[in-house]
């Protein structure tokens, strides 16, 4: 919470501090290739400086209140002209217009897109590069505008997503659409509160003049794939992070050094790596550099350290019910936190191999997202070895690493298993059969959940969470409740031995097991009412009801969200599954 007088946007610029631009390099072919809108091959350096495409007449939707707290701006400043060019695409007349008494090199005109690499599962790919190469992937429409460092350390890294073409476009027309931008900006914030790392959502806003064509779904189509093209209004949603820094870009430099591609592969290497320590892992750092740590040494430190916010991070996920859908190596994001909010879902019915996205495959499903996380983090150790200049032992040191993750990773969702069933030690025998039964019934997730933190002894007190006309319930009723009948009186015999304040146990399993999710369904009617009729307060009484997901709110809302998935939306296109994020 802020305390001092909010920040002026002028005050706010002159925080202006491009640390990466300042400690990388730049691809050394740009100049000729002003003003790199179009695809093309970039075969070395770090970032390309690329001006946004000003979205034309904008209009403001949203805004991140408690975001614009945290960075100590007024909400009024949402709404200024000065404020909306800038996060429009169009910083030069922002700056002009803000007035900003600032030294001319303080604030730049133009952004930036970075590379990286793609791997699926582990497996390094090139076919979806346009030059089989690996060096036209990267940023295709999101463009980085802006770097500050606040009081306390604090770093943020703004990004304009549908910003325009890069380099890196593959052919794309580098915008995103109202649709997709308002389930980024809804969900970015609605996992800030929730709990879980992620990036943020600053603002968002819609022009009332361009129109993008995407492929979608009919309002009641029951097909896998999009059945229509549509021309939907096109938007800008900025996004923020201490750093956007992620494991595909190391692999993408990893793999240059590892193939000798040119002259400087190894020093951009090291060069990238020693600028995800020092903006990803500050107080890392600052430790190694008073021990005059050695690049190889600085390695297996934040090595271990990302196993560690990795594996926090997939125990976060799977305690809200998120599946990332799509956790390919360039959306692992080298802080740990979410990253990239396109082909996501929060799962309603509860299946462990849940995705959203039918592209992703099982290998990205809900479940599975640990081991997902595993093979991007294997990914990062091999991005790494050729800083390790052949030396056997540390080479062997990264490997105990990498062998000691899945380890990390079952005492990470042990604890929090162990929490959302109020229980100090995790229980094996009893989280594996309440596991076979929220997918036998099934549950809806998070009612189930929020309604076992009651303590209910009765399995009447659950049935809410049941989804009664699917599954092993709609089949046998009788034997499902003396199963979990079964179950809960093992559970409270657990709970007994621990021998935990009754009030005090509800009270912490509701501090881990929200009430409030971000729901497709509910994403959808917001995003349709604002694109269909430019009506956005759905859109805001949403976002209102996420940003305090653990308390119980009133009647009137609980009424409206908390509720399960009506059967009318199982196996809709772009309401139970999508094909694309747009």
């Amino acid at each position: 919470m802020a305390t001092s007088a909010p920040l002026s946007f002028s005050a706010f610029l002159q925080r202006a501090d491009y640390s990466l631009l300042q400690s990388l390099t730049a691809d050394p072919e740009q100049a000729r290739h002003v003003p790199n809108k179009r695809m093309r091959e970039v075969k070395s350096g770090h970032y390309v400086e690329v001006e946004p495409t000003p979205l034309p007449n904008p209009r403001y939707v949203i805004h991140s209140r408690s975001f614009f707290d945290e960075l100590n701006l007024p909400d009024s400043l949402a709404r200024d002209d000065a404020f909306m060019h800038f996060f429009t695409g169009n910083p030069a007349l922002a700056v002009s217009s803000a007035n900003t008494g600032a030294e001319p090199q303080r604030i730049r005109s133009s952004g930036w897109a970075s590379g990286y690499a793609l791997s699926i599962y582990g497996q390094e790919m090139y076919q979806n590069c346009p030059f089989n190469t690996g060096n036209g992937y990267g940023d295709g429409r999101a463009i980085s505008v802006l770097e500050v460092s606040l009081p306390d350390n604090q770093r943020w890294e703004f990004q304009l997503k549908g910003g325009g073409t890069t380099p890196y476009c593959r052919g794309g027309d580098g915008r995103a659409i109202l649709r997709s931008s308002i389930r980024e900006f809804l969900v970015s914030e609605a996992m800030a509160a929730l709990g879980v790392p992620t990036t943020r959502a600053l603002c968002l806003y819609v022009s009332q003049s361009e129109t993008i064509s995407r492929p979608w779904y009919s309002p009641n189509a029951k097909t896998r794939d999009p059945d229509r093209t549509v021309d939907e209004p096109a938007a800008i949603t900025t996004r923020a992070a201490p750093s956007f820094l992620r494991v595909g870009q190391l692999e993408l430099f990893g793999r240059r050094a590892r193939k000798n591609e040119h002259p400087n592969a190894l020093a951009e290497l090291e060069a990238i790596f020693l600028h995800v320590l020092e903006r990803e892992y500050p107080d890392l750092a600052a430790q190694l550099s008073q021990t005059n740590a050695s690049l190889t040494e600085k390695v297996l430190a934040v090595s271990r350290e990302f196993a560690v916010r990795l594996s926090t991070l997939i125990a976060h996920w799977l305690r809200v019910g998120y599946c990332q859908g799509n956790f390919n190596s360039d959306n692992c994001a080298l802080g740990g936190r979410t990253l990239d909010y396109g082909p996501f879902g929060f799962i309603e019915a509860y299946d462990p191999a849940f995705q959203m996205w039918t592209g992703g495959g099982e290998h990205f499903s809900f479940m599975n997202q640990p081991m997902a996380a595993m093979e991007n983090f294997r990914m990062f150790c091999i991005a790494l070895v050729p800083l390790l200049q052949q030396d056997e032992s540390a080479i062997q040191a990264l490997q105990e690493i990498l062998d000691e993750l899945p380890k990390i990773m079952q005492r990470e969702l042990n604890s929090m298993w162990a929490a959302k069933m109020g229980l100090a030690e995790f229980h094996a025998e009893l989280f594996t059969e309440l596991h076979t039964l929220m997918a036998e019934t099934p549950v809806d997730y998070t009612i189930f959940w929020r309604e076992l933190s009651n303590l209910p002894k009765q399995v009447a007190d659950l049935r809410v969470s049941f989804y009664e006309t699917r599954g092993g319930y709609a089949k046998n009723s009788t034997a499902m409740e003396a199963r979990w009948d079964v179950w809960l009186q093992n559970w409270h015999t657990a709970l007994q031995q621990e021998a935990r304040n009754p009030a005090e146990l509800s009270a912490a399993m509701k501090r881990v097991n929200p009430k409030y999710i971000p729901r497709e369904w509910m994403l959808v009617e917001a995003y349709r009412n604002a694109t269909d009729s430019g009506d956005y307060s759905q859109v805001h009484q949403l976002h209102e009801v996420l940003e305090d997901p653990y308390s119980e709110q009133s009647e009137e809302v609980a009424a409206l969200y908390y509720k399960k998935k009506d059967e009318q939306f199982f196996n809709l296109g772009g309401t139970s599954h999508c094909s694309c994020s747009s």
